[in-house]
């Protein structure tokens, strides 16, 4: 039986009865929020990429203030960021509070940057891994065994999931977009293309599942790195990533009993 938060268990006494034991409060857990975002800046680094608008028109300026003013009801203690531990962000985001650095279009600095100093955070964390990717191995493996109709398929399939990302994008704001990218139907259908990658094999020649062994080493790489920044049990982390990342990075910190998984949608009023 649960009586509010307080878990109350019924037991029969040995003299006949019942008594009432209430059990005590759940121990707290670290919260963490994983936000998948597109890439705001067109980098290009991926097999297919967004075709993002111009983040620094006045329109998706006015956006991105109203995604943060989102991200605020959920009060990070801690914002950790898809960027290399040793890379230059640290010195950025010190040098952007110190009135010395201009946002660049990057989701990292739009989003990461922006509400870091809104929120009076000293620092900003970068928790990212890199990967040793083969994909050349998958599509030789296709060529040489008769299924390069399926690769060809796969690859289709994704690209025409990115035009659609597109098209969502150039029609809805910043956080609709956001809320469409981290919804719980969407973030599962990407994840199914991922398995579909590890078909590509056969028994000694698993082409497909060890490129996604590697993918899914580098998340769980990135994802003991998030766990790391956790002091404490009131923490309560964002974490800002490619929407690539968003499906692994949840399965892990929803697994872990010591964290709280939370979503964009609880905090959208």
């Amino acid at each position: 039986m649960q009586l509010g938060s307080s878990l109350v268990l019924l037991v029969c006494s040995p003299l006949g009865g019942v008594v009432v034991a209430q059990s005590a409060e759940p121990p707290p857990r670290a919260e963490v929020l994983v936000l998948g975002t597109y890439h705001m800046n067109n980098p290009g680094h991926d097999l297919f990429n967004t075709q993002a608008d111009d983040v620094l028109a006045p329109k998706r300026q006015q956006e991105i203030a109203q995604l943060i003013e989102v991200l605020k009801r959920f009060n990070p203690t801690k914002i950790a960021i898809e960027s290399d531990p040793s890379g230059p962000r640290p010195k950025g985001y010190a040098d952007y509070l110190a009135g010395s650095y201009t946002l660049t279009r990057n989701e990292i600095d739009q989003l990461g940057f922006r509400l870091a100093r809104e929120l009076g955070h000293k620092a900003i964390y970068p928790v990212d891994v890199d990967g040793e990717f083969q994909f050349q191995r998958i599509t030789n493996y296709a060529k040489a065994s008769g299924r390069s109709a399926l690769l060809d398929s796969l690859m289709k399939q994704i690209g025409a999931k990115v035009k659609a990302q597109d098209a969502y994008l150039a029609s809805h704001t910043i956080l609709e977009t956001l809320l469409y990218l981290n919804a719980d139907a969407k973030v599962a259908d990407d994840l199914g293309y991922y398995f579909r990658e590890a078909e590509l094999g056969e028994q000694w020649d698993w082409a497909g599942a060890d490129f996604l062994t590697e993918w899914i080493r580098r998340n769980l790489r990135i994802y003991s790195n998030i766990v790391g920044l956790r002091q404490s049990a009131n923490e309560r982390v964002l974490v800002i990533y490619g929407s690539g990342h968003l499906g692994w990075l949840r399965f892990a910190i929803a697994g872990n009993p010591t964290l709280r998984l939370r979503t964009l949608a609880e905090f959208v009023k």
